[in-house]
């Protein structure tokens, strides 16, 4: 009977033992709650005891937590509608507050989260949220981490993962970018024509001055063009070779001098006021040369006609 008796009471006492202890992890804190009032002293990790049917224990976990943000649709404020998801890290400072002031802190914090994610949406341009994200997620992190300080929660970090766009604005800003790729090719190769010209005209100058320096320039265009396996080559001919016979067309024979006219006897002058006014020179004619006159031969002439001794 005793034995029996002791074997209840060991029973007994062993159900009371594993109904009271309980086991709190190092990165947990236990609130015991009895008869519905917090007790004041937090439990520590470790093995901790609690009175059955009187004490409820609940655990809190003080590990960062990731949550992820449901993609949110906005417009920005240049009116573009945008699909933006993000992260939220945070973590409990104070377990008290987190199981008193909110039902669940986690779903508290994940509200907040889109709420403040379509408000930043709507304050932002498009160019913030693709390129200035830095700010947009310490803005995002001050809207959320304002009010989750009462509900003892501390918020780490948010993160903007993802913008989505519509497939117009896609194609638009790809043009865009293709615009700007052509433009910056442009100028390069402006640049580079003007670099070129300058050198072109150093060149032109340096040659100028030796005039052998452009027969050895075309040899060597000569030999780069005799170096392709073609049927046809093309010489290119010197302007001052050409600029060099067009000088020496120009260029005649010199003209013959007038012999000087012979002197005029005194006794043969005339006098300016006898003479009278100087004969005016008739218009020269130029003579212009045309065919000889064709002569038909007549009958010999005989010779007393033609002797000058003889009287007519």
């Amino acid at each position: 009977m005793v034995f029996e008796l002791l074997a209840v009471g060991l029973a007994a006492g062993a159900a009371y033992f594993l109904a009271a202890a309980r086991v709190v992890r190092q990165y947990e804190r236990g609130l015991v709650f009895r008869l519905g009032r917090l007790r004041s002293e937090v439990r520590e990790p470790g093995f901790q005891l609690i009175v059955p049917l009187l004490e409820r224990m609940q655990k809190v976990n003080l590990q960062i937590i990731t949550l992820p943000v449901p993609a949110q649709e906005g417009i920005t404020r240049d009116n573009v509608t945008v699909r933006v998801d993000a992260v939220v890290y945070f973590k409990v400072v104070d377990p008290a507050d987190a199981i008193i002031r909110v039902e669940d802190y986690r779903f508290a914090v994940s509200q907040m989260a889109q709420t403040s994610l379509r408000s930043i949406i709507g304050k932002s341009d498009l160019d913030d949220l693709l390129s200035n994200r830095e700010k947009l997620n310490q803005g995002l992190a001050i809207m959320i981490d304002s009010p989750a300080v009462e509900w003892g929660v501390n918020v780490d970090r948010v993160e903007i993962k993802d913008v989505s766009l519509p497939e117009a604005m896609k194609r638009s800003m790809a043009r865009q970018a293709e615009a700007a790729r052509d433009r910056r090719a442009r100028v390069i190769n402006a640049d580079a024509e003007l670099q070129a010209s300058r050198k072109l005209a150093e060149a032109a100058q340096q040659m100028s001055h030796t005039p052998s320096a452009l027969q050895l320039r075309l040899l060597q265009t000569i030999v780069a063009v005799a170096a392709e396996k073609n049927s046809t080559l093309v010489l290119p001919f010197p302007v001052e070779l050409l600029r060099f016979l067009e000088r020496a067309g120009h260029d005649g024979p010199p003209a013959p001098q007038a012999a000087p006219a012979a002197p005029v006897p005194e006794s043969e002058a005339v006098p300016e006021a006898e003479a009278g006014p100087a004969p005016q020179a008739p218009p020269s004619v130029e003579a212009v040369p045309g065919p000889e006159p064709e002569v038909e031969p007549g009958p010999p002439v005989p010779p007393a006609l033609t002797d000058p001794e003889r009287p007519a």
